[in-house]
């Protein structure tokens, strides 16, 4: 079995497993509880949100335990809309978003706030100067993703920083969930950056877990409001257990970081140079510095894309179409859409999707599927006439 839908969901680690059984087993008291049990719950909390920020190379108190990446991006962009209300009505964002993003700006419009949804040009990537063109006196809130979940294209983060040093009072999101781990950490930890939103199940810890940074000082609502958990600023019961097993499947995740980067780049380019020769395949993603290392979306055309990733199954090769939370729709990338790709080859669109585990060996083998199920199609679609 080859598993190359790691930017759907990843497999969690046996050594994050077995944190998380030990962490259940030990320290199974509410971490709010004023008795032995549940301080030393607390202790276990906090020493997992010490760990993360080091890691991240932040402050424990810009450490925000979440549920995933859809929460953290709701959070953010909600609790900011109600915050910072009284001082503008205006988000930017782009139009190549999760839906974690595009539907939450959504929600907003119809409550009043006005929002630009910025395009992208035909490679996947927003224009700074677009950026810096759609800024209003009532800007409240710019929300750029790091790395686009479809096809890869990473956001020019830095140079957006740059841009909103002009416009301090502006908050700067950018959602993460498919960059950490991906050696762009400086892109990341740009000064300008505000809020940054992770998931857990994307790196190997359970699911269900994620966390969110926080510049101090910055101002948000919460969005989950309760007992007072997180300082007030997201309440429920944390889950310890989950959360220190997120903390070393992060830990994990980053030892050694450029060496799992370089692997995902080798066993993506080994896919890309033999599956961009075939005719009639369009390659969305490049091999070009400015896209993540570890995603590879491409079109068989003729062929819609379901029907390629049950044709991979059958090799017990696991791909998707394009974005896991939308797949089971069958509709058009919305990705592939901004940027103006034909429906009828967005429609054909897979999407391999590595991680540090994969190997050149199973580069070979899909390459060796991916030949007889090319050829199947060919036959399929050849016209009377071509036989």
């Amino acid at each position: 079995m080859i598993y190359f839908d790691n930017s759907a969901t990843t497999k969690a680690r046996p050594e994050v497993l077995d944190t998380y059984r030990k962490v259940s087993e030990d320290f199974f008291g509410n971490p709010s509880s004023l008795h032995a049990l549940g301080d030393h719950a607390n202790q276990m909390l906090q020493t997992a949100r010490q760990q993360i920020a080091q890691l991240i190379r932040a402050e424990s108190d810009e450490i925000y335990f979440t549920s995933g990446g859809t929460e953290g991006d709701n959070w953010v962009i909600k609790g900011t809309a109600m915050a910072k209300k009284p001082f503008g009505k205006h988000l930017i964002t782009t139009s190549i978003e999760h839906p974690a993003v595009i539907n939450s700006m959504k929600q907003l419009e119809k409550l009043g706030f006005d929002v630009t949804y910025l395009p992208v040009d035909h490679r996947g990537f927003v224009n700074v100067d677009d950026l810096k063109a759609a800024i209003r006196p009532d800007t409240i809130l710019v929300s750029v993703m790091a790395v686009n979940n479809e096809v890869g294209s990473m956001q020019p983060i830095e140079a957006i920083g740059d841009l909103l040093e002009d416009y301090p009072t502006i908050h700067f999101h950018v959602d993460a969930v498919q960059a950490i781990g991906k050696g762009i950490m400086d892109a990341l930890r740009h000064p300008r950056v505000d809020f940054i939103t992770f998931s857990g199940h994307k790196f190997h810890a359970p699911r269900g877990t994620g966390f969110i940074y926080a510049k101090r000082g910055r101002l948000i609502d919460p969005l989950m409001t309760g007992g007072g958990q997180e300082n007030d600023w997201r309440s429920g019961t944390e889950n310890t257990p989950a959360i220190a097993a997120m903390a070393k499947a992060l830990r994990l995740l980053l030892t050694d970081e450029q060496a799992h980067v370089a692997q995902q780049q080798a066993v993506r380019e080994r896919i890309y140079n033999h599956v961009s020769q075939m005719p009639n395949v369009t390659m969305f993603s490049q091999l070009t510095p400015d896209f993540a290392p570890h995603i590879l979306c491409f079109a068989v055309e003729g062929v819609r894309g379901e029907t390629t990733v049950h044709a991979f199954e059958q090799h017990e090769i696991y791909i998707s179409t394009t974005s896991a939370c939308s797949s089971k729709k069958g509709t058009e990338s919305s990705t592939l859409a901004a940027m103006h790709i034909k429906t009828n080859v967005a429609t054909s669109a897979i999407r391999v999707s590595l991680d540090e585990a994969n190997t050149l060996e199973e580069a070979d083998a899909f390459n060796a599927a991916f030949d007889q199920v090319y050829a199947d199609f060919q036959k399929l679609t050849a016209t009377p006439a071509a036989q």
